[in-house]
């Protein structure tokens, strides 16, 4: 009897299976966490902040309300401006999946040695590495400027009023 066409009901081949629902679900959970896209680029809300301090308290809170936000955004620039050169796009594609597992994907606290990670030290990292990795890969000047261009991005997103 064939099973030609089938799906495997065995737990031999229910791993991968169970793998990618997994992935999936916190794909799904993990991009829940951003912030609102409609909400981010309300532009109705960018103005300039009254004083120095305004400034950096609009930064703060921003930051910590749409970091998954801002990081997509980075990403997805770099990743648009590496097109046209092959190497950094398969180096930026295996530290997507490092971004992926150690960043968006996980649903619970990184734990190294009982220690547990905060979430800006991992972005921190991850950002660090991303960054000298693709700079290893010739692609300096392509990879400054599309930083450049996702920083300047988020810089506009920065500085509106809070609430």
């Amino acid at each position: 009897m064939t099973t030609y066409g089938t799906i495997p009901t065995s737990s031999s081949g229910g791993t991968n299976l169970e793998f990618l629902t997994r992935a999936r679900d916190r794909i799904q959970t993990g991009l829940g966490t951003r912030r609102p896209w409609k909400e981010m680029f309300n532009l109705a809300s960018i103005n300039f902040p009254q004083s120095i301090s305004d400034a950096f308290s609009r930064i703060k809170t921003n930051i910590g309300y749409f970091r998954m936000n801002y990081a997509i955004v980075v990403l997805i620039i770099l990743f648009l401006s590496l097109l046209w050169n092959p190497t950094s796009l398969i180096v930026f594609t295996v530290l997507m999946a490092a971004w992926l597992f150690l960043y968006f994907l996980r649903d619970e606290p990184l734990t190294i040695c009982h220690s547990v990670i905060d979430d800006r030290v991992v972005l921190g990292v991850l950002s660090v590495v991303t960054i000298v990795l693709l700079l290893l890969t010739n692609a300096t000047l392509n990879i400054l400027l599309s930083i450049l261009g996702g920083l300047g991005a988020i810089w506009l997103l920065l500085h509106r009023r809070e609430g």
